[in-house]
């Protein structure tokens, strides 16, 4: 139903996932009896996690941890690994930076050229330890640099914007056609953001594996205030999943996965945006919590650091315990950072559902 914002305008109602809270059932099963696996193309993960490609979250190094203990880590192929030989002291640099300095010194460093040698090089080592290999360009470079890509061996490519259409309409460049791009293309793509059932559908149209939902940066992203966009993320995952409905009908059984990208900062979030129809999620502000992150306790996306608009910004989040100890815990706090997957379990286990797909169907309620 519409609300009225004024006589010449009207609005959908819309909910974030702290308005929604899930409803237990009459049955109740044990943790140790669900499954939270998911399977996208032909490959299976025993954790429904895929990290956000960011440079505070995501070295080779953390991407083949996140591997190793059953999720996807998708490096940035336009980020800092792929611009120098050895970004640690960088990373160092930027840890250590103040206010608005962060910003100023994080465009000076993202002038450096990507360069294709480095793509090749980051998924060759990811490659060799044994796990999936993933990596993400921009829609603006994923023309110029899916050579390198697919030479380099990806296994899934990740195509992600701050919101991504499947008709970009440009008078200067000529856009990147998703459809054409995907079908030439030999492996699985997942593509997004989005966060509206039109939107989501044409994307599926495109014959995407996922869809992206979402606008990218989450806790690190500053969209909202700086250009006036965003859907809360209940509401947009709910539609999304409406649209992968939608299409399985209209293509004869195509499944498309949702994965929720943005505003999953703790453990309950993760399993709300199930509840609210997701089949995996990205996660971002969780993992730069995680000793090992490239980042040292602070965390940033892409957005921050574009040269003329910057749309997020370096903060600093803190340390809160090992990689595999915000996964799987142990917990030493209470306020959801850590433990995600033990609570996702436990949120299913408590309302008697024993698969994320079943889970997709429980009772929610706007609290």
């Amino acid at each position: 139903m519409d609300t009225e914002i004024g006589r010449a305008k009207r609005g959908r109602r819309a909910y974030s996932f702290d308005d929604v809270a899930i409803v237990p059932s009459r049955r109740t099963r044990d943790p140790e009896e669900v499954s939270v696996a998911w399977q996208i193309d032909a490959y299976r993960f025993e954790i429904p996690v895929v990290a956000a490609p960011m440079d505070s979250i995501m070295s080779p190094a953390t991407a083949i941890a996140l591997g190793r203990h059953g999720g996807l880590g998708v490096l940035d192929l336009e980020g800092l690994w792929t611009r120098y030989d050895d970004p640690e002291p960088l990373l160092t640099d930027v840890a250590g930076l103040q206010g608005t300095d962060a910003t100023r010194r994080l465009q000076e460093i993202y002038t450096e050229p990507v360069k294709p040698e480095l793509i090749c090089s980051r998924l060759q080592q990811m490659r060799d330890a044994g796990v999936t290999v993933a990596g993400a360009l921009s829609p603006q470079r994923t023309r110029q640099f899916a050579k390198a890509v697919v030479d380099g061996g990806v296994d899934l490519f990740v195509i992600r914007g701050t919101t991504v259409s499947a008709e970009h309409v440009s008078g200067n460049t000529e856009p990147l056609n998703l459809k054409e791009f995907i079908y030439e293309l030999d492996v699985p793509v997942i593509v997004g953001g989005c966060a509206t059932h039109q939107a989501a559908l044409h994307l599926m149209r495109t014959g995407a594996a996922g869809v992206l939902v979402g606008f990218g940066g989450g806790a690190a992203h500053t969209t909202r205030t700086v250009l006036g966009v965003s859907v809360p993320m209940a509401t947009a995952v709910a539609d999304v999943a409406a649209a992968r409905r939608d299409y399985l009908d209209e293509s004869g059984g195509r499944y498309v996965h949702v994965i929720a990208d943005g505003s999953v900062g703790r453990s309950g979030d993760v399993a709300k945006a199930f509840a609210c129809g997701a089949d995996a999620l990205m996660v971002g502000s969780p993992f730069a919590r995680a000793a090992e992150a490239p980042g040292r306790g602070h965390h940033w996306g892409a957005e921050a650091w574009h040269p003329e608009l910057p749309r997020g910004e370096r903060v600093e989040i803190g340390t809160v315990g090992s990689l595999e100890r915000v996964l799987f815990g142990p917990s030493a706090v209470a306020d959801g950072t850590m433990n995600l997957i033990g609570a996702l379990r436990r949120a299913m286990a408590t309302t008697g559902y024993t698969d994320l797909k079943e889970f997709q169907r429980v009772e929610v309620v706007v609290s």
